[in-house]
Parts: C-alpha cells; sequence; structure tokens
C-alpha cells in the first residue's frame, strides 16, 4: 500500500534540512525515515535535501535528482561515514522483461528504467567521487 504524508520526527535535531517539512512518498519511505530518526548510529539525514544533475536517456536533456536520503552514520568501528539512499520497489531496479506483444505499460517501464540506470550511475559516481556509498533499497531490505 503506497501512500504520502507528513513525517514528524521524534530527534528533529538529528534532521539536515526544516523537520517540520519532511515529506513521504511511500510507506517505504515512511519505513526508512522512522529507522533513520530513531537509530543511534545516524548522526543526521535527510531527505531530498541533495540534487545531482543528470541526462535523461528519455529526452537527452539535463535535470535533477533528488535522491530519497543523504545519510551521515557511524559504522562498526565508529567512523562517520556518508551514503545515499534510494527507495524502489523490487521491480523497478530491474530491467523490464519484453512480452509477446508491446504495450504502453511495457514502454513507460521501459523509459522508467532507463531514467533510473541514468540517475544511478550519476549518483554512484557523485558518491564515490566523495568517498561516500550509494545503496538501492527495496522491500527485500525492509523485511516485507
Amino acid at each position: 500500500m503506497a501512500y504520502s504524508g507528513r513525517f514528524k520526527p521524534k530527534n528533529p535535531q538529528k534532521y539536515a534540512g526544516d523537520p517540520t517539512n519532511i515529506i513521504y512518498r511511500s510507506s517505504w519511505e515512511c519505513r526508512v525515515m522512522d529507522w533513520l530518526d530513531k537509530n543511534d548510529d545516524i548522526l543526521s539525514w535527510g531527505s531530498e535535501e541533495l540534487s545531482i544533475p543528470y541526462i535523461s536517456p528519455a529526452d537527452g536533456r539535463s535535470h535533477r535528482y533528488y535522491p530519497d536520503f543523504i545519510v551521515k552514520f557511524k559504522d562498526k568501528d565508529d567512523k562517520h561515514k556518508i551514503m545515499i539512499l534510494e527507495v524502489k520497489p523490487k521491480y523497478q531496479t530491474q530491467q523490464p522483461k519484453k512480452p509477446s506483444r508491446v504495450t504502453k505499460k511495457y514502454i513507460q517501464d521501459v523509459m522508467e528504467w532507463g531514467k533510473n540506470q541514468a540517475k544511478w550511475k550519476v549518483a554512484s559516481e557523485y558518491c564515490m567521487d566523495r568517498g561516500w556509498e550509494f545503496k538501492l533499497i527495496t522491500e527485500d531490505h525492509l523485511g516485507l
């Protein structure tokens, strides 16, 4: 069940941005926000607070990608690290299978797949240049 709303953190001092204006666009994003807010190893986090330019293969033009989350955390060795997290349904992280008859839905799925691939490639490079990590989160990671 997908839904959207406003998240109210219990630890607003951890939020990098305006803690009164945190919007989630799915129940999965809300679940991740709750975990980030409550986890003691998370030092700070933001939701759609970072903009990364990318070229969309759909139209060949420059667009801005706003990853779901940027997170500063302590690892198991107590070192501070930064990670970008993107929350997506598992089916959107896999290339669409071509059906026997090409449909509008298939074409839309292929276009979305191409845009996501471009976004995730540029996000991975952005992170690599800064010594950060990039991670896709699906329902598998959320225990659903």
